[in-house]
């Protein structure tokens, strides 16, 4: 142990001592052999380290390989795993901006609905007290149109009856008129006039039958009768009234209807809207909880692939370098047997020790022997390319049989191992293509189906979005035709409203001018009939008329008549056209409120249709940009997918054809070696 520096050398040269006296030790059973094959012990253990060597090289080579797949599989899973991680935590923080957005619009329109139902219970609440309001002014309004009604018709009778004892010059009962007390409308100082009035009804009937008397009740008559005018106008301006408290609570209550049935639409809307909205933010809670699961996942089997690839790569690490240490204990041990003082020793003298023949004729022998092995070997290989079709082991026949026997041993086992190298590297290649074939497989079926997926939701968002565009302009355009005929009859309402204006102006002037000329004709013939009867009591006149003038009484009777009719007629007017002019602005006023309330509801569509539009145009926008991401995704699967074909798809030979091949090939080929070791063969 002399030559050995340090305690490594000291402890392999140890190992190799004892390897070498127990190869030596199993030589001895190799004798007989060793007769056939020509091999001394030495060599035949030096056969045997060779083995052991190429062995031990091509298990770690094949440990090599095998590493190398498994680092290749660490190294991609890894990559997959932190990229799927990624793409997870980047979902996670869209899910969440959603389920934020969803819910803030769903507090939104829970406030909207809120105000909505405070409306619509404000509204109603209105239309109650305006009908209550409504209700008792009708009750009150009945009750004075029926107190005028009464007065009026009292009053006509006994101005009827106050006018026939006029002309008929006869005293008649005073009971109309005494009616009059009981209606407490009649004002005080019409009241005392009449109760005057009725104080001379015993004198008067007491007197002689005068025709004096009836002049007496032309006070009274004029009194009645402008309480008849007053009575009768202000029913007339008290049913207009009414008629405007009842219009303008029907516009009242249609406004309010109409606010109320809107509002409720809108909430209906709202709501259904906020049942989408919570929905959307449950469907993106439930995400959230898948993916979150899925990436928690991720990330512990990327922990724990880390861990287990880190161990597995320091275990790969100690074994090679284990297997390195004794790749360099075998060469040195066959460095040791193959020196001269082992080698050199065993081949002059263990070989006379072993056989008694002289060395002249064990030479001989061994030639011969070697020869024929040689020629068996040649026409085992032989037999075996012509039965597998293998060109190698027929080339290798060819030159078996030229060369010499130690070259052609060397060339068997290089080609041994050139094979076993070549099927290593071609099963290292197989699963690196299996792999990226299976990643490859699965990332065109996903990105095929997300095309697929994308392709029909952008069909679907455009069909929706030019539907929505076709209804905002038809609404739109129901909106500018509503407009314009409101316009139009907002122009003709105001026409026809100038004109009723005017006519009931001229009424009122008209009915005015004839009052004043009925006034004054019946001032003048009243005077004039009073005038003559004052003269009927003066002194005697001498005679110079015939009878006393009293104007022109007959003609007087049709002009006053036909000024009556024409004040009727114009009093008439003015009632219908009062009358038609509220019909009118009712109508009006109805046209315009339902066709506000259609306005306002196609151009709250229009708003929703519109927003709505917006956000799918955005959201279509985001579904084309995925669209062209993973279609470039997909397109570079398919291109890497055709660059895997050559290598490992379209190979010509099936994989496990060329393993088959390769397989008997090296058998074939250790037979032969085991033919040229002179080792018998089944």
């Amino acid at each position: 142990l002399k030559g050995f520096s340090s305690a490594l050398d000291c402890l392999v040269a140890m190992k190799l001592c004892l390897l070498v006296v127990a190869l030596l030790a199993d030589a001895v059973s190799f004798v007989a052999a060793s007769e056939r094959s020509a091999v001394t012990p030495v060599q035949k253990v030096v056969q045997l380290l060779g083995g052991m060597l190429a062995k031990a090289k091509e298990e770690k080579h094949a440990e090599q390989v095998q590493y190398a797949a498994y680092k290749q599989f660490c190294d991609d899973t890894a990559v997959e795993k932190e990229r799927s991680i990624e793409e997870a935590n980047e979902q996670i923080e869209v899910l969440k901006a959603k389920m934020e957005k969803h819910g803030a619009d769903a507090a939104r329109l829970t406030t909207e609905i809120a105000k909505h139902e405070e409306d619509i219970s404000v509204w109603t609440g209105d239309v109650k007290a305006a009908t209550k309001v409504r209700r008792q002014e009708k009750a009150d309004y009945e009750a004075l149109h029926k107190d005028y009604s009464e007065s009026t018709t009292a009053l006509e009778r006994a101005i009827a009856v106050l006018k026939k004892q006029a002309v008929d010059r006869k005293q008649t009962s005073f009971a109309q008129l005494s009616s009059l007390r009981r209606i407490a409308m009649i004002p005080k100082d019409a009241m005392r006039t009449i109760d005057a009035f009725l104080e001379q009804a015993p004198e008067a009937a007491s007197a002689p039958a005068a025709y004096g008397y009836e002049f007496q009740s032309h006070g009274v008559i004029d009194v009645l009768e402008k309480l008849l005018d007053k009575f009768t106008a202000e029913r007339s301006d008290m049913e207009k009234e009414e008629m405007n408290a009842r219009h303008a609570f029907e516009m009242l209550a249609q406004d309010l209807n109409a606010q109320m049935e809107q509002a409720t639409r809108d909430k209906e809307e709202k709501t259904d809207f906020k049942a989408k909205k919570l929905q959307a933010k449950a469907d993106a809670a439930g995400d959230l909880t898948d993916t979150t699961a899925m990436r928690d996942a991720d990330s512990k089997y990327l922990s724990d692939l880390k861990a287990t690839c880190e161990q597995k790569a320091s275990d790969f690490e100690s074994r090679q370098q284990l297997r390195g240490e004794e790749l360099e204990a075998i060469e040195k041990a066959m460095e040791i047997l193959g020196g001269a003082a082992i080698s050199g020793n065993a081949d002059r003298h263990l070989p006379s020790l072993l056989q008694q023949p002289s060395a002249t004729s064990l030479a001989s022998l061994r030639s011969e022997s070697s020869s024929l092995v040689q020629k068996r070997a040649v026409s085992y290989l032989q037999g075996r390319a012509a039965s597998l079709g293998s060109r190698v082991l027929s080339s290798l026949a060819v030159r078996a049989a030229d060369d010499s026997f130690g070259k052609v041993k060397k060339m068997i086992k290089d080609l041994i191992v050139h094979l076993m190298e070549e099927a290593n590297e071609e099963a290292e290649h197989k699963g690196w293509c299996d792999t990226e074939l299976a990643t490859n497989e699965q990332t065109r079926k996903e990105k095929t189906e997300a095309v697929e997926m994308l392709r029909a939701e952008i069909d679907a968002l455009e069909a929706s979005i030019q539907k929505l565009a076709g209804d905002i302009s038809d609404l739109t355009a129901a909106v500018a035709a509503l407009d314009s005929t409101m316009g139009e009859a907002t122009g003709i309402r105001q026409k026809e409203k100038a004109k009723n204006k005017e006519t009931i102006k001229d009424a009122k002037e008209a009915q005015s001018a004839v009052a004043q000329a009925l006034t004054l004709l019946s001032d003048f013939y009243s005077k004039a009939g009073e005038a003559t009867a004052l003269l009927q009591q003066q002194p005697e006149a001498p005679e110079i008329f015939d009878s006393p003038y009293k104007g022109l009484q007959s003609e007087n009777g049709g002009v006053m008549g036909m000024l009556e009719v024409i004040q009727s007629d114009f009093a008439r007017l003015e009632s219908d056209t009062t009358a038609a002019e509220a019909t009118a602005q009712k109508e009006y006023d109805e046209f315009m409120t339902d066709s506000s309330a259609d306005k306002s509801a196609k151009t709250t569509d229009i708003d929703h249709k519109t927003s709505k539009k917006q956000d799918e145009t955005q959201a279509l926008d985001e579904k084309k940009n995925d669209l062209e991401l993973t279609q470039t995704s997909l397109d570079a699967a398919l291109a890497y997918f055709d660059k895997l074909k050559p290598s490992c798809v379209d190979a010509g030979v099936s994989y496990d054809d060329r393993v088959g091949r390769r397989k008997e090939e090296i058998e074939s080929l250790q037979e032969a070696l085991k033919i040229l070791n002179g080792e018998d063969i089944p």
